[in-house]
């Protein structure tokens, strides 16, 4: 029997000799490179391995909480009510309805793509949801037969969309919407009027999807046409100058205006610093055994121990009474800061622990690599932009508790444009590939900053907020420009 020696050229050289690891009880060649990948075992040496990695242009949102820091400061010496409780309360109000659309942004900012139409959309899904709760659930007679019967054409050609593409949760969620509208089902419910709303985000995100992926026409021009076209849609169910109350829903109200009960905001913050350092914990340990690359020990517990001190200190701060009246208190974290937090896990986990969220990645970084591969692109594409609509549409629904009504031009103005700005602020890129979802949260904490802290200035003019904000979109642009050079050098 002979040996076919061009198959494994070092077989017969090596056939029956020990391995140095029987002779010497170490480790093989091939078990010492996986070792390599363990990555830091020690405190210093992961400090040591991410200041090399940000020397080499790998930055993440370290610029945005550098901005938010200093930002904090410069206010804080400007004003000594920026660091009130009661101040600090409006902040988060006003950060969710910038936050929750940036969110949704960076799924298609990932993509290396834009929806100039996510402003625009979420006025009108507030729209559906304010006019099927203040006509008792009929949406019909708030917009006439006519309207009312392209509305619904509108979410069965989304639904026919979606499942084009084989989104078949799109599909159920705009169906089970759509059936809800025509047959009035429980549609006087405040719950399920916010989930009509969302309903409509999905649905304009699969239009819009279905106009890029598909047909093939360019995102900013679809999504250009779309942000005028869902104007004048807002219009046609509002009217030019006219408003939907709602501040006579408690459910939609206490959104961005109520507060958590003292108790519950404890409880809330035992389940999510909890939860995240009992998962890191174990994460990293059992990474470790399996030799896996994991993060040292010490880090994780440091970074839980820091979690855990500053959301203590927001929790007490925002659980004490912060009503000028005595016989009224105001106390507790707002709403919106758990949904907040909430969204931010899950879409996380969405990107980090999903095979989707993996894709995404892949078509932002090559497009073209990762169709080669075998992924569906149009599908991937479509899915992300449903996404984005739908957490329009909860910024939507945010600002329309946060004003206690919803104008002819919600959603329009700068809104947005902050939410473009918060994605990008908090790191993630114009060109696709690069972000996370905290990326919003934090990008949309310093929009907001900017705005409360000169709002406590009387001596700054108006203008002052614009140019601010102005200024610091270039700075981040500039930055996210900057490191991908650095980084794109560093690998040649």
């Amino acid at each position: 029997m002979t040996t076919d020696q061009n198959s494994d050229p070092g077989a017969s050289a090596t056939a029956g000799l020990p391995t140095s690891s029987s002779v010497t009880g170490e480790p093989d060649l091939a078990e010492a490179d996986f070792a390599r990948d363990t990555g830091a075992t020690s405190l210093g040496d992961y400090v040591r391995d991410w200041w090399a990695r940000v020397r080499g242009g790998e930055v993440g949102a370290l610029p945005a909480i550098l901005g938010l820091a200093v930002l904090g400061l410069i206010f804080s010496f400007a004003s000594d009510r920026f660091l009130s409780v009661n101040n600090l309360a409006n902040l988060v109000q006003q950060a969710g309805i910038t936050v929750f659309i940036a969110m949704g942004l960076v799924f298609v900012l990932l993509l290396g793509e834009i929806d100039l139409s996510a402003g625009t959309a979420s006025g009108v899904c507030a729209a559906v949801m304010g006019l099927t709760l203040v006509n008792n659930g009929d949406l019909e007679k708030a917009l006439g037969r006519p309207t009312f019967i392209v509305l619904l054409l509108f979410l069965a050609a989304a639904a026919v969309a979606a499942g084009f593409s084989r989104l078949w949760y799109a599909v159920g969620i705009i169906v089970i919407g759509g059936v809800m509208m025509a047959f009035k089902i429980g549609t006087t419910n405040q719950i399920v009027a916010i989930f009509l709303a969302v309903a409509c985000g999905v649905a304009i995100g699969s239009v819009t999807g279905f106009l890029v992926a598909r047909i093939g026409i360019p995102s900013f021009v679809v999504t250009l046409a779309l942000f005028l076209g869902w104007q004048g849609v807002l219009l046609q169910f509002i009217g030019n100058g006219a408003a939907i109350p709602t501040s006579q829903f408690n459910i939609i109200n206490a959104i961005s205006n109520g507060n958590v009960p003292p108790l519950w905001g404890w409880v809330l913050y035992i389940v999510f610093v909890g939860g995240y350092i009992a998962f890191t914990v174990t994460r990293t340990l059992r990474r470790q055994a399996q030799r896996l690359s994991a993060e040292p020990l010490t880090l994780v517990l440091v970074r839980g121990a820091v979690l855990a001190v500053v959301g203590a200190i927001a929790v007490a701060l925002l659980n004490q009474n912060r009503s000028p009246n005595p016989n009224f208190p105001i106390e507790g974290m707002p709403y919106v800061l758990p949904l907040m937090i909430a969204l931010m896990v899950f879409w996380t986990f969405v990107l980090s622990r999903v095979r989707f969220g993996r894709y995404v990645y892949a078509v932002g970084g090559n497009a073209e690599a990762t169709r080669r591969a075998g992924v569906d692109l149009s599908r991937i594409r479509l899915a992300c932009f449903a996404i984005c609509s739908c957490m329009a549409a909860v910024g939507g629904i945010a600002q329309a508790s946060r004003l206690g009504s919803i104008p002819s031009d919600a959603g329009g103005g700068n809104t947005l444009l902050y939410a473009v700005a918060a994605a990008v602020i908090g790191g993630t890129s114009l060109f696709g590939g690069r972000g996370h979802a905290r990326d919003a949260v934090i990008g949309g904490f310093v929009i907001a900053m900017i705005p409360n802290g000169l709002g406590l200035l009387p001596s700054l003019p108006a203008s002052a907020n614009f140019i601010i904000t102005a200024l610091v979109l270039l700075l981040a642009a500039s930055v996210d420009a900057l490191s991908r050079r650095r980084a794109a050098a560093a690998g040649r």
